[in-house]
């Protein structure tokens, strides 16, 4: 049997644990008050919508939300030594039964809804496993086995939770059917839907739940939570990651894998060859994005450069773009976008140019000649 953590699971960012095997929630102090203040009045809310930025923490949330309502004893008075404290967080600790069982997918009071089914065992993952991938969406079929789910678990008088992750994967019929769940909700049982677009969501189904807004992480935050998953970063490293990740843990993983912060360093470096552009430089860029297995260097190559022109815009019209992410960063942006004709001009090219790039990979461009293109039009800005 595989260690369980090394099986392919949907809702796992590729690099990091999967959100139940983290045993805190870092920086989201307000959505945990939130939904703490509901449960501690008594007016916990059957649907619960978790939305924010990708790689915020949404699904960790949903996770902590399950241990801490599948461990926590419904209130059933006062009692013979009066009422509990109520809690002041969602922690619970990693060798409780729940979390255990949530932690092997052994927990009767919880349904997990996900793309490729319901399965939790090795055999059932692998069989919803296809060419490097799962289905592309959640099924109407997988909703329809909450029926069982909710028979079979309301003998024992407990609560149940459910967990769609994610929301944005429903189809049609599938959205149609949670959202009779959510019209009719069954006795106990709370629904936590992870949603990254909640624009994209059926309005009803917004309408009849609560919705939690998780933020963006602070770079303590975000070092904090890349070192519970098994990454350590200096501080410098960790705020350079919190910039370029947008306050990401998922993609600041990402970022680290590829090897980010080297591949923004190369791209300020040939930036800053302006005016005229190092063209070695740029032919090594350019070479080290084509080949096959390089698809994903070559998007977040696109990413960084559309992130590299805004912050030369912003810092035109501000004088700054914040925080620094590379050493002598602030003092290149204001070099080469001084004032706001300069950032008027960046924020041109760099739209026009990221137009044409994209354009030119949906064609199918031979990368080296894709990037090499991109940076002698954004060239004519600087």
């Amino acid at each position: 049997m595989s260690d369980p953590e090394d099986l392919p699971e949907p809702d796992r960012a590729p690099g990091a644990p999967h959100p139940r095997f983290c045993p805190q929630v870092l920086g989201q102090g307000r959505a945990e008050a939130g939904f703490l203040t509901a449960f501690n009045a008594g007016r916990l809310h059957h649907g619960w919508l978790l939305t924010g930025p990708r790689g915020v923490g949404k699904a960790s949330f949903a996770w902590a939300i399950a241990r801490f309502l599948l461990a926590t004893p419904p209130d059933e008075g006062d009692g013979l030594f009066g009422a509990p404290p109520p809690p002041e967080s969602l922690h619970i600790d990693d060798e409780h039964p729940v979390a255990r069982r949530l932690r092997a997918l052994s927990e009767p009071g919880l349904c997990l809804i996900r793309r490729g089914g319901l399965g939790t065992t090795e055999s059932e993952r692998e069989k919803n496993y296809r060419d490097g991938r799962f289905s592309a969406g959640i099924r109407v079929d997988e909703i329809r086995k909450l029926a069982d789910f909710i028979h079979m678990s309301s003998t024992d008088g407990g609560r149940r939770v459910v967990i769609v992750d994610a929301a944005d994967d429903l189809n049609a019929s599938a959205a149609n059917a949670i959202l009779k769940m959510l019209e009719e909700p069954p006795a106990r049982t709370t629904l936590l839907l992870i949603s990254h677009q909640p624009s994209g969501l059926l309005p009803t189904i917004r309408s009849r739940c609560r919705e939690l807004r998780l933020a963006p992480l602070s770079p303590e935050d975000l070092g904090a939570a890349l070192h519970q998953a098994g990454v350590s970063l200096d501080p410098e490293s960790a705020a350079a990651l919190a910039v370029l990740s947008d306050g990401s843990v998922g993609a600041a993983i990402r970022l680290i894998s590829l090897d980010g912060l080297a591949l923004y360093r190369d791209i300020l470096g040939l930036l800053g060859s302006l005016p005229a552009m190092d063209r070695g430089r740029l032919l090594r860029l350019a070479e080290s994005c084509a080949g096959r297995g390089k698809e994903e260097r070559l998007a977040l190559l696109l990413g960084l450069t559309d992130l590299a022109t805004a912050r030369l815009a912003r810092t035109g019209v501000l004088g700054s773009a914040g925080t620094e992410i590379e050493r002598g960063e602030t003092e290149l942006l204001r070099r080469l976008s001084p004032d706001a004709g300069a950032a008027r001009r960046w924020a041109d090219a760099g739209q026009k140019a990221s137009d044409r790039a994209r354009h030119a990979l949906s064609v199918n461009v031979e990368p080296a000649a894709l990037v090499t293109d991109l940076y002698l039009q954004l060239a004519k800005a600087g």
